[in-house]
Parts: structure tokens; C-alpha cells; sequence
């Protein structure tokens, strides 16, 4: 098996090739040791970030003064506080025992301040008592109202709510207190409740107006987080609950189950024609049905506005002819691609049923994915334990916000934010154990194909298909990890470091738009394009090598060489392939999506109508279930696909025109027509030639 520089030279079958190659070797065997290495490099990481970090700096809330609220962590010990209560739109507050529920919804007149509770004592409603907060009576940034310039009260001038929210200690959500009011504990977090807001509008002077001199988020965005009384999430989670097996048992079963419906019905004679030929004309239809609507609008406008003379709808006229022509140019331009590829429309037809035959002949190839999925959680798992830990390692760091107040200069408030600054040996880091998440997914998802590959190619290249089972499958998962883990790690290698340096640029060109500087982000956003269309490259040149891996068993590089020029051979093919199996796979989501949702609304109508509030919850996660089963089938589905059209050129190239094709069904059918026809086409130029002959003589 072999080809010149320029690829010309067609494949070669091995000495006795009868499909997949039996006796394989380890091939790249240097990149599956460097991924093992890299993930003892990760693992010793994890190790020393465990070691000398702490997951609650991370998980658990932090007050403004740098203490973890529930913890023993910082300078006070709040191991008896921890729900944390925001007092300003920093996102900085104070440690409590318990998240304030206030039957009244809110007492304007009692404050949470970083020095303690303050309460208007004539006017107050709540108990002293009512919310136990931490004693920060040590932190030197500790803060309370008390009386500012002129005996004015730096939160309550003259005792008055109505005054509080602009005066120092309130300043517009921006200072270092708020007030007393019902919330909802999200993640340890109080979360005012949006009854509560709306009576404190009517009891203060309460806005979301921004006047700091640094950028801060408004308060309004965290409370979107609670819908209104909650009732609506309440009855989401309980109907979510009470239909829990029904959600996964539709969600996993019964989308599994309409997915090998749906590659049966492919195989319907008439279903798979009747749908890329509907689909085909039905594209080709839009674009003139546009073009004459475009048009058709255009002539109307135009004699609507006879006497017009306004310049820019004469230009709205001549736009919407131009539209029109270009969109007619299109669909013409597609109906004569249409004719000239109609061969090998067809003959993506006949490697869509193959490829469906092949699945319904290993039922267990589909639930591979699973399996992959199963790889990738623990990864992740492992990947985020060690992730937190290492964000814990940086060092607290003070910020210090300076709020304008409207009563002048003298009045303007000063209060201090505490966050994490990290050091270079963290950020590097954190850069490594990016790229151990990209190469590690790409490596389990490249294992996926070679897997199909190896499983779909035995059941092509198989004389007897009868004796290609699911224990074909599992044969194919033990080789492919065995032998060709290295072939994954290099191809999912390449791809990572692409996407490094995208990350990389990503991070410069945000660096290059705080600073302003629009022509570096010009620069960096075209470099990202142009490597993210390297990156979609690499990928097509790594599918192909890992089909001719698992034929022919050999390396990457090589598999790529060779993969690359066979589908450059044939390019013309393969893109109209492409191009048709690509709209069978988007179908075949969208059927398994809406059909296994409507069963189950079907289903939950006829047995618990009376047990749900509404069956929309539990059917649109049965959707986002079934969207991600149905992706997993059908992206099985659209590997079997290429690994079918692969392995008929590689079988055309190594045995066409010998007889010995392993070819079977329409891709037969197809080589036979083919044949025929250039068998007649000879047969003619013979007879034209003779006759020429003849009339010589």
C-alpha cells in the first residue's frame, strides 16, 4: 500500500487482505506515554494543591473582611455563621447564623452594617436579636452608622427611612450597610426576595442608579436570580420529583429505542430517497421563493412610490432586485450542482443504508458513547476536585472603592472588598491543567471513532456479515485502547494545542479590549479565525486517519498521509456525501427529540395528570435528554457514515474491476451501474472507431 509525493498512485491491498488487519502493533507509541506522563504531572499537582489548599475558600462565601463564612478560615472564627448577607453590590457582606425571614418582608429602620445590626430604635420592628450576625468588632474595616458632620446620621439622617438609601452608610446599594429584608438562601448565599425589594421602593428612595467611581455590577442583576414568591421553581422541582423515573426512563430509553426506528426507517425503500431528494429541492425551492417574494416586494414598493424622491428608498428597491437576482442565481447554481452530482447523491444514499445496516447488525456500538461519557465524567470529576483546590492557593488581597455621595466630597465612602490574587506558579497552573482537559476530552472522543471505525470497517469488509456481531464491539474497544492509544493521543495532541492558542489569544485580545486598543483585537480576533479554521481542518484530516488506522492498523502520520490524498481522490464524492448525510443526521436529532417528547407528553396526560402542576417541565428535560441521546446515536451514526464511504473507495481503489469488491446492496448496485454504463460507453467508441475504418477504406 503505498502513493507518490502527489498522491496519485491509488491503494494497495496487503499480501491476503481479507478486511481489518488481525496481527496489529502499538503505533505511536511515544504519544501515549507522554499523555500518561501528563497525567501524573496533573496528578502530582492535584497532590500539592490538596495539600496546601482549602476547597472552602472556594465553595463557601467570603465576608468583606477575607472570612469564610462557616469556617475557621481567616481572621474570626465563623464556624457558627454561614450563610452569607450581602450589604452592597460588590458582592461583599457579612456572615450570619441563618438567612433573615422577616414576616413583614422588611424593617427599614434596622440595618446590617459591617460593624453590626443598627436599628432606629423608635421606628424599628424587628428584635434586636432577630438577625444573629458575626462580631466584627476586631476588623479594622468594620463600619457602622453613626453620626457624621453636623450631627447628621451617616445612615438614618433625622431618623428618616425615606432619606437613608443616598446617605453615606446606604449610598445607593454601594456602601458598607442595608437594610433588614426577607431573603431566600441560594448556595449559602441570602438572596433578598423581590417582595421585599418592592416594598422597600415604596419605603425609601430605593433605585438602581450607579454613581461610584468604579465599575460595579447593579444590584438588580443579583436579584433576577429568585423569581417572584418562588412558586414557580417550587413547582418545577416537584414536578420534576414526582416524575423522576419517567424523565429518565423517556430520556434514555425511549430515545435510545426511536433512534434504531429511525435507522430502521431508513432503510424503508422510498423513506431515505423520499427525504434527501425532499430535502435537496425543498433548499433549492427556498432560494427562489425568496428571491421572487424579494422581488415581488420591490415591484410593489416601487409602484406604491411613483413619486418618490426620496434618495434612500429607490435604494431600498434597487437592494431588494439585486437580493432577489443573487438569490435566483443560487438556486440556479444549486439545481445544475444538483444534476451533475446526482451519481453520487445516490450513491451517499447507498452509504447511509449501509451504514444503518451495520449499526442494526452491533445494537452495542450505541451504547459506546455511554461508556466514553462514563470516562469523561470521572475525568472531570477528578479534573474539578483538583481545579478548586489550586484556586484556593492565592494570596487575599484588599480592594478599596470610593463612592461618590450627593451631599459633597466630605461625605464620600471609602470600603474594602476582599478577593484572591494569584501568583505566576498558580497561573501556570491553571494553564496546565487546561491543557490536560483538552487533550484528555479530545483523546476520549478520538477513542470513540477509532472504535466505530475498527467496528464498522470488520462489518464492511466481513464476507459473511452474519458473523459480525455486538462482540465485535468489544473486541474493537479492547484493540483500539490496546494498540492504537497512542494514534488518539496524537491526533487529540494536535488539536489541543490549537485550541492553547486560541485560549491564549482569547485571553490577550480581552487584555487588548479593557486597555482599548482596537487594532490589537482586530489582529488577535483574525488570528482565531484562522486557527479556528485550522482547527476544523485538523479534525476532518484526523477522522480520516483514524478510519485508516483501523483498517490498515498503521500509524498517524502515515494513516493521515494516505487517508488525506484517498479522499482527495475522490473529493467530489465525498463532499456531496458530506453534504447529504450531514441533513439525514440533523433530521434524525430533531425525530428522536420531538418524538420521544411527545410520547411522553402522551404518556403523562393519560397516568399523571392529576399528580403534575404542569408536564412542561418534566417533557422539556426529557427533550434535553433525548437532544443529548439523540446526538450520541446520531453521531455514531455519522461515523459509520464516513467509515462506510472510506472503506468503499479504499475498496474500489485496492479491488475495482476485479470482482473481489466486498461492496454489498446500493453501493453494489451502484459499482455495477457504473460498470454497465462505461462497459456500453467503450463498447460505442469501439464501434465508432471501427466504422471510421471502414470508411477510410
Amino acid at each position: 500500500m503505498g502513493q507518490d509525493s502527489e498522491g496519485t498512485e491509488k491503494l494497495q491491498a496487503p499480501p491476503d487482505f481479507s478486511g481489518p488487519v488481525q496481527n496489529r502493533r502499538c503505533t505511536d507509541v511515544l504519544c501515549s506515554l507522554l499523555l500518561v506522563l501528563t497525567w501524573a504531572a496533573m496528578t502530582g499537582l492535584g497532590f500539592y494543591a490538596v495539600s496546601n489548599g482549602d476547597y472552602r475558600v472556594i465553595v463557601y462565601p467570603m465576608d468583606y473582611d477575607g472570612n469564610i463564612c462557616g469556617t475557621n478560615y481567616g481572621n474570626i472564627d465563623m464556624e457558627d455563621y454561614p450563610f452569607l448577607y450581602y450589604v452592597n453590590s460588590y458582592s461583599a457582606g457579612v456572615c450570619v447564623k441563618e438567612c433573615p425571614s422577616i414576616e413583614d418582608l422588611t424593617d427599614v429602620y434596622t440595618a446590617i452594617t459591617y460593624g453590626g445590626i443598627y436599628q432606629v430604635t423608635a421606628n424599628a420592628t424587628l428584635a434586636p436579636d432577630a438577625i444573629q450576625m458575626a462580631d466584627y468588632s476586631y476588623s479594622p474595616d468594620a463600619k457602622s452608622c453613626t453620626e457624621g458632620a453636623g450631627g447628621i446620621s451617616t445612615c438614618y439622617p433625622f431618623d428618616n427611612a425615606r432619606l437613608s438609601w443616598t446617605a453615606p452608610g446606604f449610598n445607593r446599594g454601594f456602601g458598607y450597610a442595608y437594610y433588614a429584608l426577607d431573603t431566600v438562601e441560594v448556595l449559602k448565599r441570602c438572596i433578598p426576595n423581590l417582595d421585599a425589594i418592592e416594598k422597600l421602593k415604596t419605603e425609601t428612595q430605593w433605585s438602581v442608579e450607579v454613581q461610584n467611581k468604579t465599575n460595579a455590577t447593579g444590584e438588580a442583576d443579583w436579584l433576577q436570580i429568585v423569581d417572584e414568591g418562588g412558586s414557580f421553581w417550587g413547582n418545577l422541582f416537584a414536578d420534576l420529583w414526582t416524575a423522576r423515573y419517567w424523565i429518565f426512563g423517556f430520556g434514555f430509553g425511549v430515545s435510545l429505542a426511536v433512534g434504531f426506528v429511525y435507522a430502521f426507517f431508513l432503510r424503508i425503500p422510498g423513506v431515505l430517497p423520499f427525504m434527501v431528494w425532499g430535502s435537496l429541492l425543498l433548499t433549492i425551492g427556498i432560494f427562489f421563493g425568496v428571491g421572487y417574494s424579494s422581488y415581488n416586494y420591490a415591484s410593489t414598493k416601487e409602484a406604491e412610490s411613483i413619486d418618490l424622491v426620496v434618495l434612500s428608498s429607490e435604494q431600498s428597491v434597487h437592494a431588494l432586485r439585486i437580493a432577489a437576482y443573487v438569490l435566483w442565481g443560487i438556486g440556479v447554481l444549486c439545481l445544475v450542482l444538483l444534476c451533475a452530482l446526482r451519481k453520487q447523491i445516490i450513491l451517499a444514499m447507498g452509504c447511509i443504508k449501509e451504514a444503518s445496516r451495520s449499526i442494526s447488525a452491533m445494537p452495542l456500538i450505541i451504547l459506546f458513547p455511554v461508556l466514553q461519557a462514563g470516562g469523561f465524567v470521572a475525568f472531570m470529576a477528578v479534573f474539578f476536585y483538583y481545579g478548586v483546590y489550586l484556586a484556593s492557593l492565592g494570596e487575599m488581597d484588599t480592594s478599596e472603592y470610593t463612592i461618590d455621595s450627593p451631599f459633597g466630597d466630605e461625605f464620600d465612602t471609602t470600603i474594602s472588598v476582599r478577593n484572591f490574587e494569584y501568583n505566576t506558579f498558580v497561573e501556570r497552573s491553571a494553564w496546565f491543567l487546561l491543557f490536560n482537559f483538552y487533550w484528555t476530552s479530545q483523546f476520549i472522543l478520538a477513542i470513540g471513532k477509532i472504535v466505530v471505525a475498527m467496528s464498522v470497517s470488520k462489518w464492511y469488509f466481513a464476507r459473511n456479515k452474519t458473523s459480525v456481531g455486538s462482540t465485535t464491539v468489544i473486541k474493537s474497544i479492547c484493540s483500539s485502547i490496546w494498540h492504537h492509544m497512542g494514534t488518539a493521543a496524537f491526533g487529540a495532541l494536535l488539536i489541543t494545542i490549537v485550541k492553547m492558542i486560541r485560549s491564549i489569544l482569547i485571553k490577550l485580545q480581552k487584555k487588548a479590549e479593557q486597555m482599548n486598543r482596537q487594532v490589537a483585537q482586530v489582529l488577535f480576533c483574525c488570528c482565531n479565525c484562522c486557527l479556528w479554521c485550522l482547527e476544523k481542518f485538523l479534525r476532518f484530516l484526523n477522522k480520516n486517519a483514524y478510519i485508516q488506522t483501523a483498517i490498515f492498523g498503521t500509524s498517524f502520520c502515515r494513516s493521515a498521509r494516505e487517508g488525506f490524498f484517498l479522499v482527495m481522490r475522490n473529493a467530489g464524492r465525498i463532499s456531496a456525501i458530506t453534504f447529504v448525510s450531514w441533513g439525514v443526521i440533523f433530521v434524525g436529532k430533531l425525530f428522536i427529540t420531538t418524538f420521544t417528547c411527545g410520547i411522553a407528553y402522551f404518556a403523562f396526560d393519560e397516568y399523571l395528570e392529576n399528580e403534575l402542576h404542569s408536564p412542561i417541565g418534566p417533557i422539556v428535560f426529557i427533550g434535553l435528554i433525548g437532544f443529548f441521546v439523540g446526538g450520541m446515536f446520531m453521531n455514531v451514526f455519522s461515523m459509520g457514515i464516513s467509515t462506510i464511504l472510506h472503506c468503499f473507495v479504499a475498496d474500489e481503489e485496492m479491488f475495482g474491476g476485479t470482482g473481489e469488491m466486498y461492496a454489498e446492496g446500493k453501493l453494489r448496485n451502484w459499482i455495477d451501474d457504473s460498470d454497465e454504463k462505461l462497459a456500453t460507453s467503450t463498447q460505442m467508441a469501439g464501434i465508432g472507431i471501427e466504422r471510421g475504418f471502414r470508411d477510410e477504406r
